[in-house]
C-alpha cells in the first residue's frame, strides 16, 4: 500500500486503496470516495464488565459516524475558507511548494506553477462547491484537500496537489 503525505506537516492525506487519476496539466491527484456510514459499539467486556444476573442491565452506547471515507480514513479536519482566505492561503502554500521544487526538482518549477495557478482559477470560480480538509496536525501551512461531488451529487473527489505529496510505501 502506498500512503501520500503532506511535504509540510507530514499528515497522511490518502492512500492508493482509492480510484485515482492525475490531472490532466499533472497539477492535482483525483481520488474518488464514497459516503459511507460506520457503526462503533461499545464491548463492556474489553473493560472488564460483567453483567450481573441479579440486575438488569442498561443497553451499552452505541454511535454511528456518517462522511466521505478518505476523511474518515485518514483523520482528516474540515477547515473553513472565505474566497479573500483562501487565496492568501494558496498564494503562501505554492510558494512553499515552489521553494521546495527549486531543491528537489528545478525543471519541475514552471510547469508546476503554470499549471497551478491554472487550477486555481477553476477552483475560485466554482468556490462554493468546495468543503476544505486539513491533515490530522491541522498544520495550518499544510496541505489543504478540496472535497466536491461529482455531476451526479452522489459521488465525492478531492483534489490534492501532486507535488505537495510524499509517497511512502508502507
Amino acid at each position: 500500500m502506498i500512503i501520500y503525505r503532506c511535504i509540510i506537516s507530514n499528515d497522511e492525506m490518502f492512500s492508493d486503496i482509492y480510484k485515482i487519476k492525475v490531472s490532466d496539466n499533472g497539477i492535482f491527484f483525483e481520488v474518488e470516495g464514497r459516503t459511507t456510514t460506520r457503526t462503533e459499539d461499545f464491548d463492556e467486556r474489553l473493560i472488564g464488565a460483567n453483567a450481573s444476573a441479579e440486575e438488569v442491565a442498561e443497553g451499552t452506547e452505541s454511535s454511528s459516524v456518517s462522511g466521505i471515507d478518505i476523511v474518515l480514513n485518514h483523520n482528516l479536519h474540515e477547515t473553513g475558507f472565505d474566497k479573500k482566505g483562501f487565496t492568501s492561503y494558496i498564494k503562501d502554500y505554492m510558494k512553499a511548494i515552489k521553494a521546495r521544487l527549486e531543491e528537489t526538482d528545478p525543471d519541475r518549477v514552471k510547469p508546476f506553477m503554470a499549471g497551478a495557478q491554472e487550477e486555481v482559477k477553476k477552483v475560485l470560480a466554482n468556490f462554493k462547491n468546495y468543503q476544505f480538509f486539513t491533515g490530522e496536525s491541522m498544520n495550518p501551512d499544510g496541505m489543504v484537500g478540496l472535497l466536491d461531488y461529482r455531476e451526479d451529487g452522489i459521488t465525492p473527489f478531492m483534489l490534492f496537489f501532486k507535488d505537495g505529496l510524499v509517497e511512502e510505501k508502507c
